[in-house]
């Protein structure tokens, strides 16, 4: 835009300038003594305030910048209608706040010009019907717009070193989000660009609040239209991946928008110095910090799922939030055991299979897909499993599944079922002979234990029948026993596989026979041991 010396450049301001409204100028106890009328543009009160100006000029908008409240007496403008209508279309043009007219001399009444052309503006004009001192108005608004600007950047300061020591202290990026939310007061959500949410801070209730109905209050936020809510970029080397937003913030806006914008720096940071920018599939910075962000949003929600702390209705807006589809779905859970645990999530975006997926501990990943009803879940499922078992190195991944839901209540059990199945399948040997996707009915006995395995029956029953070798000083009988029952009892086999001679086996097994007071060639009696010995490792894994 080209510049004349009437329509000077203004410089850009701050985007964390403090500022007062309109309404909260007025209600201020000095300006009350002024008994202040709010004559026209009684809708536009809420109005940023950035400074107050006193000004009786015609042509005032050349001496703005935006954002004044303009203080006059009106009187240059007294019998001068043209004058009193520029007057107002001035400062209208220079995007003032609102303008107050002294009433007086020169003004003792509103003058109808003023009001109709402030009117058509939507500018707010206020008339004072007490004599009132502007210097005293002047000096409370710059006072507190001071006071307003020196607490936002020391909060901000404040902000930036507490967080900054965390990210030197090596703590995680929740507990980060988490001082962010305590010092905002409010629920503080990060999303991709696309509105999904990748991780939370705040009390639970209202954060749950916030995400009940995410999309649609998001794209509101975004647009400016709801009140509270700020935003801040996160972005790395000139690349946007995601945003940070204080949702609700009921403070100063100006400190508000400090806060998050120190925020959104930490976590940059934090991402940085963490080193996940090379692991992106494109290999940018960006795509790591992704890719990153949505591991640890499906972790906290699939973690939350198999515990059952949380009851499974109270994460379901958390689920729609994070980009799940829910409505009018089936579940499949699914428990993966792989070496890589980031393998399965490559795997389903790969497959362009709606789910998602996140290591749980050791090597399991647990992995939950959301299929419209008209698709074969099982055979998708196996298509997972085949494709994941085909990457290198993956052979040997073991897919346990649990029959699919209708109904999301019933996931997290369906997860916990699909765990058990998981561990029930010990060695990679095992895997090798099992289906590409293993369900209960595959693992036998050895899965009906691990489903039982915290049954305070079965932990006595497990504890009566080994009692003699738990507490044994010969802790090496116990592995013996295992392998001998696991091969069916094989003596030769079993001799083998610990490298000793036959009568050496035959002597331990002699001491396991008499320290457990049973006969192993009795087959109910070895049942009831190699029963009893599935529950103890089911309990020790």
């Amino acid at each position: 835009m080209t510049t004349t010396p009437e329509t000077p450049a203004r410089q850009p301001r701050e985007p964390w300038e403090p500022a007062l409204s309109v309404r909260q100028v007025l209600g201020l106890e000095r300006v009350r003594a002024g008994q202040p009328e709010v004559v026209a543009g009684a809708h536009r009160l809420d109005r940023p305030v950035r400074w107050v100006h006193v000004a009786e000029a015609a042509d005032v908008g050349v001496m703005l910048s935006g954002g004044e409240m303009v203080l006059t007496t009106g009187v240059l403008l007294a019998g001068d209608e043209g004058k009193q209508g520029e007057y107002i279309r001035s400062l209208d043009r220079a995007e003032a706040a609102a303008v107050v007219l002294g009433l007086g001399r020169a003004f003792p009444a509103p003058p109808d010009v003023m009001r109709r052309a402030a009117e058509r503006c939507g500018l707010p004009m206020v008339v004072l019907h007490r004599p009132f001192p502007f210097a005293e108005l002047t000096e409370e608004v710059q006072s507190r717009l001071l006071r307003r600007k020196f607490a936002a950047v020391s909060l901000s300061e404040a902000v930036r070193t507490e967080l900054t020591g965390l990210i030197t202290a090596g703590a995680p990026v929740q507990r980060l989000l988490d001082e962010v939310a305590r010092h905002a007061g409010c629920p503080v959500v990060v999303t991709n660009l696309a509105h999904r949410v990748l991780a939370t801070a705040g009390e639970r209730a209202a954060v749950d609040d916030v995400l009940r109905d995410w999309e649609r209050i998001a794209r509101q936020a975004g647009a400016g239209s709801a009140d509270g809510w700020l935003r801040a970029e996160l972005g790395c080397r000139g690349e946007r991946w995601g945003r940070l937003v204080l949702c609700g913030y009921g403070g100063d806006r100006a400190a508000g928008r400090l806060l998050a914008d120190r925020a959104a720096e930490a976590l940059v940071l934090h991402r940085m110095l963490a080193g996940d920018g090379t692991h992106g599939p494109q290999g940018t910075a960006s795509a790591g910090f992704r890719d990153s962000w949505e591991e640890q949003s499906a972790r906290s929600l699939l973690t939350d799922l198999v515990s059952g702390a949380v009851p499974a209705r109270q994460l379901l807006p958390r689920a729609r939030a994070a980009g799940l589809p829910v409505n009018r779905r089936v579940f499949v859970p699914l428990v993966v055991r792989e070496r890589d645990p980031a393998r399965p999530a490559r795997v389903l975006r790969r497959l362009g299979l709606p789910g998602i997926a996140a290591g749980l501990a050791d090597d399991r990943v647990a992995v939950l897909l959301s299929l419209a009803p008209d698709q074969d879940a099982r055979a998708l499922t196996v298509h997972f499993a085949t494709r994941l078992r085909a990457e290198p190195d993956s052979r040997h991944a073991v897919v346990a599944a649990a029959e699919a839901r209708g109904d999301w209540a019933d996931v997290p059990a369906a997860l916990r079922e699909a765990q058990h199945v998981a561990d029930a399948v010990v060695d990679s040997a095992t895997a090798l002979d099992l289906p590409p996707v293993v369900r209960l009915r595959d693992v036998h006995l050895r899965g009906l234990v691990r489903l039982l395995r915290d049954d305070p029956h079965v932990q006595s029953f497990a504890e009566r029948e080994l009692d003699g070798l738990l507490r044994g000083p010969d802790q090496d009988l116990l592995p013996v026993l295992r392998t001998y029952l696991a091969t069916g009892r094989n003596k030769s086999r079993t001799a083998q596989l610990h490298h000793v001679s036959r009568p050496a086996l035959y002597r331990r097994l002699e001491a396991i026979q008499g320290r457990l007071g049973v006969d192993l060639d009795d087959f109910e009696q070895a049942a009831s041991v190699h029963i009893a010995l599935l529950a103890h490792d089911a309990q020790q894994g």
